[in-house]
């Protein structure tokens, strides 16, 4: 079954230069990679990307972690997998959340840390499920920014300026 799942390489990752390791890794996957960029990371994104999180009394410090204030890199590399169980094997790559209780193999096993606040610095995000897959990758990307169709667009005028938009 064909899946899509958001990948993003958190600031710590590219603080620690791991983004051709991981994107290595990833590649045992074999899935083929249909969007790509390196951006920043707004307050109201990484609050929307972590929305599940907010009541959270480590919410401030995640949004902050995202965002790069942590790391002195304010940027991520977000991408967009696809192909068949691509959530599952992204998912199997990455390894556990809490990289110390990830298998030493997995991407999180080899290169994330938990810090003395107790935030999992884990160097990669995976959707989790294909809902969440969807959520996040119209959020983190536009129609045109996806060298396939993923999902239906349409054509929607803003002021002025008509663009594809997710429906």
């Amino acid at each position: 079954m064909d899946q899509k799942t958001l990948v993003v390489i958190k600031p710590d990752g590219l603080k620690k230069s791991l983004t051709g390791n991981i994107l290595t890794r990833l590649s045992e996957s074999k899935l083929e990679i249909v969007a790509a960029k390196i951006t920043r990371v707004s307050r109201e994104l990484a609050s929307e990307h972590y929305k599940h999180m907010k009541d959270k009394p480590f919410f401030d410090e995640l949004i902050k972690y995202l965002q790069g204030e942590l790391h002195e890199r304010r940027k991520v590399m977000a991408m967009v997998y696809w192909g068949e169980n691509a959530i599952e094997k992204v998912r199997k790559l990455a390894g556990s959340t809490n990289p110390e209780e990830a298998d030493p193999t997995t991407i999180r096993g080899s290169y994330g840390r938990i810090t003395t606040k107790g935030l999992y610095e884990n160097v990669i995000h995976a959707s989790s499920n294909e809902s969440e897959a969807e959520r996040e990758i119209k959020l983190w990307f536009e129609p045109d920014e996806i060298i396939v169709d993923l999902y239906p667009t349409k054509f929607a005028t803003m002021a002025d300026i008509t663009k594809r938009v997710w429906e």
